[in-house]
């Protein structure tokens, strides 16, 4: 993690290479609205239905992550996907398979919104893309209940790290610390994610995956609230370089991190 995370008020338009959207996609929308409407206070409203059924979340009115619901005859991970943002969307899916990774879904228009895509990485972490018209992605930042920070977990970054800076133009700097496999990467010149090798300690039943860090008041509080929400918390709050963190899973098992003061 590194400590820039963005501010209240995100430029008009993402830089390619920054997260600009997050996306969950679950089998039970309308308990999952529950949960993450008690957790962040997000409100909801209709978003665009091209893959289905889907929303988007409110924060005091601005647009913060999305839900939708998966196929019932499709047996895909129920897990947040950051959405990297890109000017070109079909030069970057032919990227993303001429340097080893696969697009999934699309090139696919979004209504007016935008245009998307669904794709992995050559390690099999599942990312989205997002070429931005009416809908340019995250309209908050800075404050409970937003994003604050995308990590990718994988075993090793050197391969993977080519991947991200050739196909978005990315700049990967990797941290010297004996022990420590990390690269963060920037783009337009300011820290946009991470990339955390991990070697055998990666899960066995994930793989390498992207892992979204929200931002809440107080970790403990907003761990334990996971849990009488019917979630659970994988690992539990403890004090970072950057903050207080916490990771936990919703009630359909989608992973990811609480982070108390990350500025």
């Amino acid at each position: 993690m590194t400590e820039a995370r963005g501010s209240a008020a995100p430029p008009s338009r993402h830089t390619p290479g920054t997260p600009c959207w997050v996306s969950l996609m679950v089998h039970g929308p309308a308990a999952t609205q529950e949960f993450y409407g008690s957790l962040f206070g997000w409100e909801f409203a209709p978003g665009p239905q091209q893959l289905g059924p889907y929303v988007r979340a409110l924060l005091g009115g601005q647009e913060v992550a999305g839900i939708g619901q998966l196929p019932p005859d499709r047996q895909l991970p129920v897990a947040w996907t950051p959405y990297l943002a890109s000017d070109d969307i079909d030069l970057t899916a032919e990227s993303v398979r001429l340097c080893g990774g696969t697009v999934g879904v699309g090139p696919l228009d979004a209504g007016d919104a935008g245009r998307l895509v669904i794709g992995s990485d050559p390690s099999g972490a599942v990312f989205g893309v997002w070429q931005a018209a009416a809908h340019l992605g995250t309209s908050v930042a800075g404050v409970p209940g937003t994003p604050a920070w995308h990590e990718l977990l994988t075993v090793e970054t050197v391969s993977v790290a080519k991947f991200y800076e050739t196909v978005f133009g990315c700049e990967g700097e990797p941290v010297n610390s004996a022990g420590l496999d990390y690269v963060t990467l920037h783009a337009g010149g300011r820290p946009v994610a991470g990339l955390h090798g991990v070697g055998h300690a990666l899960p066995r039943d994930r793989g390498p995956h992207w892992m979204t860090y929200f931002e809440v008041a107080d970790v403990t509080a907003s761990a334990r609230l996971v849990t009488d929400l019917g979630g659970h918390v994988l690992r539990p709050p403890h004090d970072s370089a950057h903050g207080r963190v916490a990771t936990v899973a919703d009630p359909e098992g989608a992973r990811f991190s609480l982070i108390e003061n990350p500025h």
